[in-house]
This record gives C-alpha cells, structure tokens and sequence, in this order.
C-alpha cells in the first residue's frame, strides 16, 4: 500500500460512507481510508453529513498508512490550502508587532523592578481575597 500512496500527499477521492465517527473514502486506485470527524472540517462538526455527502469528490491527505490493518488515515482539512493570518497584513507587521501593555513600565522607566513586581503582587492578593469572598457568600446563602 505504501508503494501507492505516500504519507503525506494529497489525493483525490470518493465519499461512499458516512458514519457518525467520519467518512469512507474511495481511492484512485480502488483501496478506502477513513476521514475521522476531527480531520473534516477546521470547524467543529456536530453533524458529517452538514459538510460532506455521499458521492462528493474530495482531495485529501494521507496521514498515516497501517499496512499491517490495511487502514489508511485521511484528513480533508488538511488537505485545505491554508488559510491566511488576517491578524497581520505583512510579514514586516508580523515582525515588528509588539503588544500593547499600558500598565508596565520597562525596567529603565522605573527605579526598582522589585517593588514594582511587589506592588503588583500585593493588588493581585487582594484581588484574589476579595473574590474568595465572595465566592464563600454566595455558598452560605445556598
């Protein structure tokens, strides 16, 4: 089987099953794989049958080949051209972004690192009590 497909590639194929868990791909050369329901769709899929259907020509991409089974892993989402990272325009943007942190100062800025970590340590304290307490309020109510 190895010699035919290599893990990897992309091929074309025929859906002829589709069962909850995913879907029986026919191969160019007559042999079936699986496309589990995780490998569909990028997005979560409630229901198979709501992205593919029987008889639909698909590409997919083989993920793994059990020679020993004879079962071949498919996957249709990986098969799909990679979708764009529409966060960053350029790849200079990519490189050049740095995130936006109004409420720390650099180490030069200030004149004691530590008591500034201190400082933030304490109001996350008291944070975090405050929310225990009211947390224990709304269990003795109940």
């Amino acid at each position: 089987m190895s010699e035919i497909f290599e893990v990897g590639s992309i091929v074309s194929g025929k859906v002829i099953k589709v069962k909850p868990f995913g879907a029986i791909i026919l191969l160019e050369n007559g042999k079936q794989g699986l496309v589990h329901i995780s490998q569909i769709s990028r997005n979560f899929v409630q229901n198979i049958e709501d992205h593919i259907k029987i008889d639909e020509e698909v590409k997919v991409k083989v993920l793994n080949i059990d020679e020993e089974n004879g079962k071949i892993g498919l996957s249709i989402k990986d098969a799909l051209p990679k979708p764009e990272n529409n966060n960053f325009k350029n790849k200079e943007q990519k490189n050049n972004y740095e995130p936006k942190n109004t409420q720390t100062k650099s180490a030069a800025e200030s004149p004691n690192p530590s008591s500034d970590f201190e400082e933030k340590m304490k109001e996350w304290l008291k944070q975090a009590n405050e929310r225990q307490a009211n947390l224990n309020k709304r269990a003795n109510r109940r």
